[in-house]
């Protein structure tokens, strides 16, 4: 099952349709956080989506509802998300510590206060970019801004694989660092 997310900025996949409020204890149950993140990843969501786990394919798009992350500060919790494919996930807002640790691993947030209109299994496009996200209706609706030095963690597939390549790039002028 071990995947990764594509690191794009835009795209389109498959949609996840979930409620308001889905919570890290639904992300990353506590009771397999014992484990590692192959583990906790066939657990994700269980709670709620029992077929999350197994049916989730790379690029896949969740579409939720208002509060997206709330509880502990589990990092696994986004992860998770990375580790199975999860190239965006699309809600009104998001829990603020949640919102921080799902950009350090590289997990596309797309705050949007009126989502798409989608079922399960709908195509959802996204521009991260250009600022919008659509349905299968292809009404664009805009994203809140996303700040650059966000995006470019996506980009890099996280704040640590970021901070690897900078460390590795030409300094001004040429010179290694």
């Amino acid at each position: 099952m071990t995947t990764t997310a594509p690191h794009v900025l835009a795209g389109q996949g498959r949609a996840w349709c979930l409620p308001a409020d889905v919570d890290t204890d639904q992300l990353a149950p506590g009771h397999a956080m014992k484990h590692g993140l192959e583990v906790i990843a066939r657990h994700c969501l269980e709670p709620l989506r029992p077929d999350f786990a197994a049916g989730v394919r790379p690029g896949d798009v969740i579409v939720a509802g208002a509060n997206f992350g709330l509880g502990s500060s589990r990092e696994q919790a986004a992860s998770v998300l990375v580790h199975l494919g999860v190239a965006a996930v699309i809600a009104p807002s998001f829990n603020g510590l949640y919102f921080r640790n799902a950009f350090n691993v590289g997990l596309l947030l797309l705050p949007c206060d009126g989502p798409p209109p989608v079922v399960d299994g709908d195509t959802v496009s996204f521009d991260a970019l250009a600022g919008w996200v659509a349905g299968p209706d292809g009404v664009r609706r805009p994203i809140q801004p996303i700040p650059d030095f966000l995006l470019e963690m996506v980009r890099a597939g996280g704040l640590l694989a970021q901070l690897k390549q900078r460390r590795h790039a030409p300094a001004p002028g040429g010179a290694p660092r």
